[in-house]
């Protein structure tokens, strides 16, 4: 349960002229089997600088990614995050001023609305530090109120690998450390897919079958992500959801087949159309960066990344980050 102090009640909320810096990463959600369970935070950042003005301003500056579409008004997804926030602490909503610099991809599967709602409940504990405590606990369940579920805001908040569900008291994570073998590579096309489209696509129902297949893989891919990079390709297959969506971004699906077909473990990147390479050495992604250009005419934009350890970070511009 968010933890109020007891301030002077003219220090209650945000204080006019506060100025919080806030760094979330993006993420792959799934990794293949784990499907709204798994999730990895991967060292692509978007940026924001979120200043508490006076009650009723607005100002939104946005640069990066997805920057011509996102909402400059009270619909943008960080207000209404930060506005979801302070309403749960009984705090009143300050205007704000947000700088944002976007470096996630938007609509490519790599957690940019996991990313915003992850930066907009930084920012806001932030903005409310001195008079509202926020712990990591209620950092989740305000994101995942707000995403509909914990997979991409749990290593956007946390980093690393994480395992994320839904308990008797709301929404839990457990962070893990990846092996240091493991070299992700995402490979980025330039069309997009709606996450809410590639839901629609799911069967309500799968066979016993498929679900003990998914089963066992979750449970090898936690071991070869953390101990054994080796057993990857294995642990990476999937009968739940990849097949279902593939009509929706053939592209996607012949690059993952070819990919793994060559030996690499090559998953669907969230809802897609993004394409995650796990790959058990930083040589090994040049060789799928060389499959990906033969093997089909859309232009891949190739990403070699690290996992992001960290997660967010918030911090008054003037102190640091925490």
């Amino acid at each position: 349960m968010t933890t109020v102090t007891a301030p002077a009640p003219e220090e209650h909320g945000a204080r006019v002229g506060r100025t919080v810096e806030v760094t979330v990463p993006a993420t792959s959600a799934n990794l293949g089997p784990g499907f709204d369970t798994l999730g990895l935070a991967l060292s692509i950042y978007d940026r924001l600088e979120v200043t508490a003005l006076p009650e009723g301003q607005l100002e939104i500056e946005v640069s990066g990614s997805g920057a011509e579409d996102i909402p400059r008004d009270a619909s943008n997804l960080i207000v209404r995050t930060i506005a979801y926030v302070f309403a749960d602490a009984g705090r009143p909503m300050p205007g704000l001023r947000i700088v944002a610099e976007n470096a996630v991809p938007h609509g490519r599967g790599l957690g940019s609305s996991g990313a915003a709602v992850a930066a907009g409940v930084l920012a806001a504990k932030g903005l409310l530090a001195g008079d509202v405590d926020l712990s990591d606990t209620d950092l989740l369940r305000l994101a995942t109120e707000l995403e509909g579920h914990p997979d991409n805001v749990a290593p956007a908040l946390f980093g690393g690998l994480t395992i994320a569900w839904m308990g008797e008291r709301g929404p839990q994570h457990k962070k893990l450390l990846v092996h240091r073998g493991v070299s992700p590579l995402v490979l980025v096309p330039a069309y997009t897919m709606s996450t809410s489209q590639a839901r629609s696509l799911q069967p309500p129902h799968v066979s016993t079958a498929d679900a003990v297949f998914n089963v066992s893989r979750s449970a090898l891919l936690i071991a070869a992500l953390m101990q054994s990079p080796e057993l990857l390709l294995d642990a990476t297959a999937d009968r739940l959801h990849q097949d279902y969506r593939a009509g929706a971004m053939p592209e996607t699906q012949r690059l993952v087949q070819a990919l793994r077909a060559a030996g690499f473990a090559a998953v669907v990147s969230g809802a897609g159309p993004s394409v995650l390479v796990l790959a058990d050495g930083p040589g090994s992604r040049l060789d799928a960066v060389e499959v990906a250009n033969q093997v089909t005419d859309t232009p891949w934009e190739a990403l070699l990344l690290a996992v992001d350890v960290r997660g967010g970070t918030v911090g008054d511009r003037a102190e640091g980050s925490t």
